[in-house]
């Protein structure tokens, strides 16, 4: 894949293509946030993997007349669900988006061929995320 536009033939669930295509590549929109309540296990031979234990991080409107809500996140790591679905079988580089860099917040850059849930790095401020926020980026390799 060389051309941003050739990423929507593989991702569903775009919220708005004008505004998250661009020459970068295809913006992902977070649908949720879930915090990490405790801890998931991992051991060497795989008999014993363990998920996490998560629940859905609540959401506050700021106005009473706002469409949508904010995520309002303290200091730590949570998982971040995408609006978007990818179903590709070749790897994709998914970052995060400069935005998110600039404001302290970060998670992993991963070649990957489905979106699943991504680990996100909130500084000690603290970082406000309203639904549906750009925080990542979908491009080629190359």
């Amino acid at each position: 894949m060389t051309d941003a536009t050739e990423l929507t033939e593989c991702v569903d669930g775009i919220v708005h293509e004008d505004t998250q295509l661009h020459d970068g590549g295809l913006d992902l929109t977070v649908a949720a946030i879930h915090g990490i309540d405790t801890p998931g296990e991992i051991d060497f031979g795989g008999d014993e993997l363990d998920a996490a234990a998560t629940s859905p991080h609540e959401t506050n409107l700021r106005h009473p007349d706002d469409d949508y809500e904010w995520w309002e996140l303290g200091e730590g790591t949570y998982l971040v669900e995408f609006n978007e679905t990818l179903s590709t079988t070749e790897p994709l580089v998914c970052q995060p988006r400069t935005a998110l860099l600039e404001r302290g917040g970060s998670h992993p850059t991963l070649f990957v061929r489905e979106l699943g849930r991504m680990p996100l790095s909130v500084p000690p401020v603290g970082l406000n995320l309203k639904e549906n926020a750009r925080v990542s980026t979908l491009r080629s390799p190359q």
